[in-house]
């Protein structure tokens, strides 16, 4: 059966890559991107390959995008801490690799060659990996079977199975349990994760649940970000600090009317905006929303401070640090898609967001615990945001269950590293 659905999946992904390169051209974008910078993959590959002392091991990790990729970092990083070991990281997609070329910690950063049989066989025949960690969902199956047909062990980390996923309908369930039937380890993020990983058929002692490196990915960063001093401590002398984190407008129409009401209220209260998209447009449009009620100044202006009240970012890069100056949060696209609640929450502090959380396990959980507060409207949000900044038991108490829930969620990566370490 397996050999059934190797060609299978050849038969459709031959002509479709075919197709893609000779088409990306006309598309433009990222799609382009992606095929261009392939273009010159293997010798770029050749040629970091040159400076390798090969009498090392080598553990290939491979992420589809950044964010993968920052679940892998955790694991990375301790693992050159422990061992003298070399490490290859690939990507998919081209943010992830161009955001991702300088990482210090990588022997050799690379794209991920398409899935075609020549192109994985070169590839290999070039890296030579002995081990292989694949980042949560992004698996190919040509590459997968060429590593079993090497003897090449592969784990899957941050791995994650939703009870409706479409890998789980019938037939194409059947051909997934041929392309994760030879993992050595698939390691979830969750039990229930686990269980639907045995939906495929495979050996119970092939899955385990672990955690997410996730929470120990924002624990480590916000140690980092706790010592960054970009505000000055008498900007913030008796403030009440709220941080609307990574905003889009669909927040603020929700947002901004509610703490406008309550800053006539509480004149302790600060606010700092920092958009998702920080371009002049949207800068612009927030200061007009607050034009005539509250004063504004765009953080890059803060050596000219005169008590404002509302600080408007118009960097990136600093979120998680300005996170560490709140009393709450408010984490933004949660009217669309919402961002990570993680790194407010391990501050200690209430995360408030809306009510477009599916995509989210953690912002699910933490509502449920009592730590994330969910607003659907502009009443729900002024009403939430009066009782966090005039009730201090209230917002400490909700702030604690948010951290300990982080605190309670760490240690995937010690887990996984034993895994690892069996292999190499």
């Amino acid at each position: 059966m397996k050999r059934f659905w190797q060609i299978v999946y050849n038969i459709f992904f031959y002509p479709l890559s075919a197709l893609l390169k000779a088409v990306a051209p006309l598309i433009g974008g990222k799609i382009r991107m992606s095929v261009q910078e392939r273009e010159r993959l293997f010798e770029n590959l050749i040629i970091a390959m040159a400076d390798i002392d090969r009498s090392k091991k080598m553990v290939w990790f491979h992420a589809s995008s950044m964010g993968e990729f920052e679940q892998a970092k955790p694991i990375v990083e301790k693992l050159k801490q422990e061992r003298d070991i070399l490490i290859l990281a690939t990507f998919f997609s081209p943010s992830g690799y161009r955001n991702s070329v300088k990482y210090p910690h990588a022997n050799i950063i690379s794209y991920m060659p398409f899935d075609r049989i020549k192109d994985v066989k070169r590839f290999l025949d070039i890296t030579q990996p002995d081990l292989v960690i694949f980042m949560r969902y992004d698996i190919w199956p040509n590459t997968i079977w060429q590593l079993e047909k090497r003897g090449i062990p592969y784990l899957i980390a941050d791995a994650t199975m939703r009870p409706g996923s479409n890998r789980l309908l019938p037939v194409i369930r059947s051909f997934h349990k041929y392309v994760f039937d030879s993992a050595a380890k698939i390691l979830t993020v969750s039990e229930n994760d686990a269980i639907n990983f045995l939906k495929f058929g495979l050996s119970p002692e092939k899955v385990t649940p672990v955690g997410d490196t996730r929470f120990d990915r924002v624990y480590i960063k916000s140690m980092t970000a706790r010592e960054k001093k970009i505000i000055n401590e008498d900007v913030l002398k008796h403030k009440k600090v709220l941080v609307l984190g990574s905003v889009w407008e669909t927040d603020e129409e929700v947002i901004f009317p509610a703490l406008i009401k309550l800053m006539k209220y509480a004149p302790e209260l600060m606010i700092i905006v920092v958009p998702h998209e920080p371009d002049l447009i949207h800068l612009e449009k927030i200061e007009n929303d607050f034009y005539k009620k509250f004063p504004t100044i765009r953080f890059s202006l803060m050596n000219d401070y005169k008590d404002e009240r509302v600080i408007i970012v118009d960097s990136v890069g600093i979120l998680l640090t300005l996170y560490s100056y709140a009393d709450a949060a408010y984490v933004g696209g949660s009217f669309r898609q919402i961002h990570n609640v993680l790194e407010p929450a391990v501050y200690s502090i209430p995360v408030v967001y809306g009510p477009k959380i599916e995509t989210s396990q953690e912002a699910i959980q933490m509502h449920k615990l009592g730590g994330g507060i969910i607003i659907k409207n502009k009443k729900e949000a002024y009403k939430t945001f009066r009782r966090l900044f005039t009730d201090d038991d209230y917002r400490r108490k909700t702030g604690e269950i948010a951290g300990e829930f982080v605190k309670k969620n760490t240690g995937a990566t010690d887990k996984i590293l034993k895994e690892i370490y069996k292999y190499i």
